[in-house]
């Protein structure tokens, strides 16, 4: 029997409560739905503000206007099956759709204009909906039959609110549980923990449980899940020995593709590994003592002229003076002197004069004389080269000297496109003839055919961070700028870093008032004499300051390299009185004050004196 519609128990639906409207495949909240004691279904909508104006896609407007009493009885005679036909849930009705004679009779009863009941009515599309492929993994087309309660489980552990909540959703489920879950629920984790302003507690059991279940479940995850978990693991604080960790960590290790096999390196004896060792491009992490040991177990059938020129350019270009391995050079040398053409023996001779070093290999000299004189003619760039060396171990050979003085050689070589580097070897040997040979009378190279031996800076000085600059900035605020000069060249071509000009009396004169450069040659001697001891008839002395940095020395030592040597000796010989300044006494100073006086102090030992008192 039906309750009449005023009895008690039943009241008529108000506009302010009931469900509010929620989109396609979400739950209604808060709604009062559902069928009375009589059977009559009613659902009662709220017009309230949160109801958006703009229907969300897919949805569709129903008609707004009245309907008709023939429209109305239509209506109310239809059949249920129609409502069960609508798919997607609809508002707060628990079958999902309301019955059209209690759509229409709310419709007809509620007391609100055509715009309010505009917003409510938004009927949602019959075809199911696919969002496309979430981050974890793509989801089956058109839903699939695991995509509702997978994607459920997913929201479930991303609003669960404590650690306890986040293992009851993965160990209650264990059907519905994926792989991509476990990502997810180790972010939950961190976000918990860090909660702001008190994190909920954390149980260790509850940990390790969750750990257990990630360690039981990791063999089916992908490369990617187990990046992601274990990147998260570490960050939420599991230790790096613990089981997760490494499970995870076995995991990755096991997917990842097999490493090929390194291959076979081929048994070197000495002689190829000691090639092999200075073939490398990092040979000079090669210790002294590896290359020792692979020259000693060498054989002497497996020492080639390559593998000697190869440990002759190593030596030379790292300014190793490493004595027992120049000794070996020169002892092949010797040997295999039958065998060697001029152009191996330039590179074999190379290391000698750089280093310095002059070998105790008593048939050095004579094999290098004999050669020269078999080879002169043939390589003249060659011979010059080796005599270049032997200058700067004061050993020339008057023979040879003989040879390429003569004007035949020296015709020879200027039509050749190595004439210029030639010609400037032959003014270096003539120099070196003019202060060092007193008793050579063999023919020298013509004045019209010299030219400057370092017209400039070497380019290791101008390339390297030095000390040329602090220097110059110390003398201009200790003497001014018109009592030195930098960078000079003075006859026969040599580069000087500072030359001062000094009085008999040792004051500092200024440098526009003076000639800064000595004659050469010397006015003591005449040509072809020695100027071993030099003296003037100028009264001006010149004092030339020698930086010496660590570059110009061989490596690990206090030797000078053979052409710095050269240059030094040489302006010795012509009158300039030197003052080195090695590079650990300018590293020391610190800041330009200290330098001022250190240069004050080298200057004074000098006897030197400036300023007022100087003149």
């Amino acid at each position: 029997m039906r309750r009449p519609r005023g009895e008690p128990g039943s009241r008529a639906p108000r506009p302010t409560e009931g469900a509010t409207c929620a989109g396609p495949g979400e739950s209604c909240r808060g709604g009062a739905c559902g069928a009375d004691a009589g059977g009559r279904r009613e659902l009662v909508l709220a017009t309230v503000t949160t109801v958006s104006w703009r229907p969300r896609a897919g949805w569709v407007w129903g008609p707004l206007t009245p309907p008709t009493p023939r429209r109305r009885k239509a209506a109310l005679s239809a059949p249920r099956a129609l409502c069960e036909k609508t798919s997607p849930p609809f508002l707060g009705h628990p079958s999902g759709s309301p019955s059209p004679n209690s759509m229409l009779r709310v419709l007809l009863s509620a007391q609100a204009s055509a715009a309010r009941l505009s917003g409510l009515l938004l009927l949602p599309p019959v075809q199911p909906c696919y969002l496309g492929p979430s981050k974890w993994g793509d989801r089956p087309a058109g839903g699939g039959p695991h995509a509702g309660p997978v994607q459920g489980l997913q929201r479930l552990l991303e609003q669960a609110r404590s650690p306890g909540e986040l293992l009851r959703w993965l160990g209650q489920n264990p059907t519905k549980v994926r792989a991509h879950h476990y990502p997810v629920a180790l972010r939950r984790l961190g976000q918990l923990l860090g909660s702001r302003p008190r994190p909920p507690p954390v149980e260790q059991a509850t940990l390790q449980d969750l750990s257990q279940l990630i360690i039981r479940n990791c063999p089916s995850f992908d490369i990617h899940t187990i990046h992601v978990c274990l990147h998260l693991a570490v960050l939420l604080g599991f230790p790096s020995d613990g089981p997760l960790v490494c499970a995870l960590e076995r995991e990755r290790r096991f997917r990842l593709p097999p490493k090929p096999p390194p291959p076979l390196q081929p048994v070197l004896r000495g002689g190829q590994r000691l090639e092999a060792a200075l073939s490398c491009p990092r040979f000079l992490r090669y210790p002294r003592q590896h290359l020792i040991r692979s020259l000693a177990e060498a054989g002497p059938e497996e020492l080639t002229p390559h593998v000697m020129v190869l440990l002759a350019q190593h030596l030379a270009r790292h300014r190793l003076r490493e004595p027992q391995l120049l000794e070996a050079i020169a002892h092949f040398l010797v040997v295999q002197e039958a065998q060697l053409s001029s152009k191996v023996v330039q590179k074999l001779v190379l290391p000698f004069g750089r280093l310095n070093y002059l070998p105790l290999e008593q048939q050095f000299m004579p094999c290098l004389e004999r050669i020269l004189a078999r080879e002169a003619g043939v390589a003249p760039l060659a011979t010059v080269n080796i005599l270049m060396s032997l200058c700067q171990l004061r050993c020339l050979p008057f023979r040879v000297l003989h040879f390429v003085f003569s004007p035949s050689f020296i015709n020879h070589v200027s039509g050749t496109p190595h004439a210029l580097i030639v010609r400037r070897y032959l003014s270096l040997l003539d120099t070196a003839v003019e202060l060092e040979l007193p008793g050579y009378q063999g023919p020298r190279l013509p004045r019209r055919q010299q030219v400057p031996i370092f017209p400039q800076p070497l380019i290791t000085d101008r390339a390297r961070s030095n000390h040329k600059d602090i220097v110059a900035e110390g003398l201009r605020q200790l003497l001014g700028e018109e009592k030195y000069r930098q960078d000079l060249t003075v006859p026969p071509g040599y580069c000087t870093d500072f030359l001062l000009c000094v009085s008999s009396s040792g004051a500092v004169l200024p440098v526009r008032t003076q000639d800064p450069f000595l004659p050469y040659p010397p006015r003591s001697c005449p040509r072809g004499q020695a100027a071993s001891q030099p003296t003037t008839h100028d009264p001006a002395q010149r004092v030339v300051l020698m930086l010496r940095e660590r570059w110009h020395f061989c490596r690990d030592g206090r030797v000078l390299l053979g052409s710095r040597a050269l240059r030094e000796r040489h302006l010795g010989l012509m009158g300039y009185q030197l003052l080195p300044l090695p590079f650990e006494e300018l590293e020391s100073q610190r800041g330009l004050p200290q330098l001022k006086s250190y240069l004050r102090q080298k200057l004074q030992a000098l006897g030197l004196r400036w300023g007022p008192e100087g003149g």
